[in-house]
């Protein structure tokens, strides 16, 4: 059987695939910057002394970790209706993705946290510094060295995972793809390009990840704050 490729519907769709890929990178940033910030906060509610934190973040980590993105996305964007909460598909791709993100995250910074020596803690408070100083200033740089590769690694699962949520309409590049399919009935020349575009977004951001994180790296200061000041 011959097949010619045709991509002659590719000139009259760039507009759209271009805000579907804007809407991809938009949906993976703030995912990432957002499901961080929640992973922090489960990370230290799961090491919590305090019962109840502590038992709130193991359930909603469990919960996230052991159910599929696309049934999150659908909870948020099909059920929350049934509770008067309506979403734009937009907003729910980014709610389901930042939830998403924040369970996996928070696994993630607990081992960082759990890898801080006891001694870096000793130190802290031999120099006078408040828990609030000692964790952002000693614990965390520290912690975010250690984890860097494997959060850059979530992070671009992340932007894969973000496929998904053309299920519920958000307009990112999938569902361009199958808005443009449904109309040329190119499927193998649309899916080919999109998984192009896909492989260039994911090779641009773990180059992206590894210039910034050999920067900073090599020029943290938190892990040699305190072994300097604890020096003899």
């Amino acid at each position: 059987m011959n097949y010619t490729l045709d991509f002659s519907w590719l000139q009259g769709s760039l507009p759209m695939l271009w805000s579907g890929l804007q809407a991809t990178v938009f949906l993976t940033l703030v995912a990432c910057a957002l499901g961080s910030l929640v992973g922090i906060v489960g990370a230290l509610g799961r090491n919590s002394p305090w019962l109840p934190f502590r038992a709130a973040a193991t359930a909603y980590v469990e919960a996230i970790r052991n159910t599929p993105l696309l049934a999150q996305a659908f909870l948020i964007y099909f059920g929350l209706p049934a509770l008067g909460i309506s979403l734009t598909p937009m907003v729910a791709a980014g709610l389901a993705l930042t939830i998403n993100c924040g369970a996996y995250t928070a696994e993630i910074f607990r081992a960082g946290f759990e890898a801080i020596q006891k001694s870096q803690h000793e130190a802290a408070t031999a120099l006078n510094l408040s828990r609030r100083q000692t964790f952002l200033h000693i614990v965390l740089p520290q912690a975010f060295r250690s984890v860097y590769p494997a959060l850059s690694s979530q992070f671009v699962l992340i932007l894969m995972a973000s496929s998904i949520t053309s299920q519920i309409s958000a307009e990112e590049i999938s569902a361009a793809a199958n808005q443009i399919q449904s109309t040329s009935f190119r499927g193998f020349e649309v899916y080919l390009l999109i998984s192009l575009v896909y492989l260039a977004m994911v090779l641009a951001m773990k180059s992206l990840f590894s210039l910034i994180g050999g920067f900073l790296l090599r020029n943290s200061a938190g892990g040699r704050l305190v072994a300097e000041r604890a020096a003899p």
